[in-house]
């Protein structure tokens, strides 16, 4: 460190996610890269010093953000933090509409909702933080930063999930809202992203070695092949939707996913929750059911010649009928799987739940980690 960059003031940005899994994951990534931002675009004459923590913040799940704010405020001040960002993934609401973050200059904090961002969470966090880390600043009146002279609506094209600002319940709070349709569809987009949809596809694999097993055993009777010939795409397209229905109701009952209300959960977060879940185990398994006909499809075309398949339904085939035949196999072998589904590993499995958040590798609970300094 050179002498002019210990005559610097040093103002310290602490990180904290809540709960520790997704969260985590992304404020790793955001604080090994947000003080040389900050010292960008919010000012080069400080030195800017990032610390990184979990473990101390509850996860409020009322769907505000002042109990969690307060305690982000504690964890600033037992910390000595100058500035607190959370973020979390908890889906967060005001005015009957996302709430995307909201800062509060008096406490020093602000809090982000990774779920309001939409798919691109990490894209958009390195947008707005910064962002905010100013405005605390300004609204705070700390002489170490220059003021923020840029309007609040400017937030808008650096990060299309703020669709507004609205007044806070308090002097020097903002809020930042998005749109109420298009807002609502990026909420539960980013609600899937967050819950990792990929985490619970692996969980399903021994689900797809069995029904796997069971389509290929299938192949083996001419009367699925009699089936498949005999029944039209409608009728297909339904026993394939029922499949998947039966899977992932079946998963969710067997595991206790459904989460139900209480007094730390209001009914409209419990139907958000489930909502997540259901939309994150019915993308998991329609990635399943297209690796199973593609799997399907190929020991057809190993098992099943063509002239065998002729005589069995007294006319031509070609690709159509071989595609049809792994169509409805696929459907069948679906159902199949979704009774043998409570063999499957119960963590895993649970890890689907959008309210259950199991402990990522390396988790600690402790406070604050490694700072990354700044220039």
């Amino acid at each position: 460190m050179t002498h002019s960059e210990q005559r610097r003031q040093e103002i310290v940005v602490g990180l904290v996610a809540t709960p520790p899994d997704h969260p985590a994951r992304m404020t790793a990534r955001l604080a090994a890269e947000l003080a040389a931002r900050l010292a960008d675009d919010v000012g080069a004459d400080v030195r800017w010093v990032v610390r990184e923590g979990w473990g101390e913040v509850a996860p409020r799940r009322d769907g505000g953000a002042e109990l969690l704010l307060d305690d982000l405020a504690q964890r600033r001040a037992d910390d000595r933090w100058d500035i607190a960002i959370c973020l979390t993934d908890l889906p967060l609401h005001a005015e009957r509409v996302p709430l995307v973050a909201q800062t509060s200059a008096r406490r020093r904090v602000a809090v982000v909702s990774l779920p309001a961002l939409g798919l691109r969470q990490l894209r958009a966090a390195r947008a707005i933080v910064p962002d905010l880390v100013s405005r605390l600043l300004t609204d705070a009146s700390d002489q170490r930063v220059p003021p923020d002279g840029r309007a609040a609506a400017e937030m808008a094209p650096r990060v299309p999930a703020v669709h507004r600002e609205i007044d806070g319940t308090a002097a020097g709070e903002r809020r930042y809202v998005a749109s109420g349709l298009i807002g609502r569809v990026r909420l539960l987009s980013g609600m899937v992203r967050a819950n990792r949809p990929g985490r619970a596809l692996l969980g399903l694999s021994k689900l797809l070695v069995g029904a796997f097993g069971t389509a290929a055993f299938a192949l083996t009777t001419d009367t699925i092949w009699q089936m498949g010939d005999a029944l039209g795409g409608l009728r297909l397209a339904v026993i394939m939707l029922l499949g998947l229905a039966a899977l992932v109701t079946w998963l969710i009952v067997a595991h206790d996913l459904w989460e139900k209300p209480d007094r730390e959960t209001p009914t409209a977060m419990a139907r958000l929750f489930n909502l997540g879940t259901i939309l994150t185990l019915s993308l998991a398994t329609a990635v399943s059911y297209v690796v199973l006909f593609v799997g399907t499809v190929l020991v057809e075309a190993l098992l099943i010649d063509t002239s065998v398949l002729e005589q069995t339904l007294q006319r031509p085939v070609d690709v159509t009928d071989y595609l049809t035949l792994a169509w409805i196999t696929s459907s069948l072998a679906t159902v199949g799987g979704a009774i043998g589904s409570g063999l499957e590993n119960e963590e895993t499995v649970r890890a689907a739940a959008y309210g259950y958040h199991p402990q990522p590798d390396g988790w600690r609970d402790e406070k604050g980690g490694q700072p990354h300094s700044g220039r």
